[in-house]
């Protein structure tokens, strides 16, 4: 990387996912910041998996379906990141009235409801103990309970006329989430009529584990309806690196998830 300026580094990042070559300019800072700070450039990054991925189905005759204004996808349980989860708040923290104390009334109704039905706590448990079962076992739990979410029509709060509110800044886990099925299908979220796009490389999974301090593994893993609930259950203590340690550590990360998923496959084969 070349220094572009006193506290800041922009470099080339260059890869290929499953034959699509990848080119990104990135910028970082070279002083020590916490994760959130590197979220833009993790983003970014996002993104050009996306790309990646989308263009590498539609070189079969697969191209992507979702589009604007179909918000199926955003009544799910979205996971979320310990850095997300603190730039969530922030971010409905820095909006001005009355769109802040809508998004927080919308948070409060969402978590109100599912921690209401015992809804996260019975999440919190499969997770728990999805270690220790077979996927036979394991996988139609989860997808019961995900289901169960689903079918209780409760939107992500930053939904607007079925489109995201944030769309420019949302979760990571929401730019993986890429069908090739009918749009129409994600409304009845069945694994049978859903075909989602795989990801050679998931940077979700490499930011579960960058910066982590552990403070929400009693809740499986944070669910976006709950962000603004655990910021103020748990505040933030992330450490602080510089930019180009954080991107060594996501890549390293990202490469390890790979390696675990492909694994996985192996042992199933």
């Amino acid at each position: 990387m070349r220094e572009a300026a006193e506290e800041w580094v922009t470099g080339k990042v260059e890869f290929s996912l499953k034959g699509v070559p990848v080119e990104l300019e990135v910028t970082v800072p070279a002083t020590p910041v916490k994760p959130q700070r590197m979220l833009p450039v993790f983003q970014q990054l996002a993104n050009g998996f996306a790309d990646a991925a989308e263009q590498s189905t539609a070189a079969v005759g697969r191209p992507v379906s979702c589009k604007a204004g179909c918000g199926a996808c955003c009544r799910q349980p979205v996971p979320i990141t310990e850095t997300e989860v603190y730039h969530i708040a922030e971010l409905v923290e820095s909006l001005d009235e009355p769109r802040r104390s809508e998004l927080r009334a919308r948070f409060r109704a969402a978590a109100d409801h599912f921690n209401s039905t015992g809804w996260y706590d019975r999440f919190a448990d499969h997770i728990r103990r999805a270690s220790e079962m077979t996927a036979e076992e394991g996988y139609p739990e989860g997808m019961a309970l995900i289901r169960e979410y689903f079918a209780a029509g409760v939107a992500c709060p930053f939904l607007d006329d079925e489109s995201c509110s944030i769309h420019p800044v949302r979760p990571i886990a929401c730019r993986e989430y890429l069908v090739t099925s009918p749009a129409e299908n994600c409304a009845d979220l069945s694994p049978t009529n859903i075909d989602r796009v795989e990801f050679a490389l998931k940077p979700s999974k490499a930011l579960q584990r960058l910066g982590s301090k552990g403070d929400f593994d009693a809740f499986g893993f944070p669910v976006l309806s709950r962000a603004l609930e655990l910021a103020e259950l748990h505040p933030d203590h992330f450490d602080a690196k510089p930019g180009p340690e954080w991107l060594k550590e996501f890549f390293d990360e990202a490469l390890k998830d790979k390696d675990r998923r492909q694994e996985r496959s192996e042992t199933a084969a």
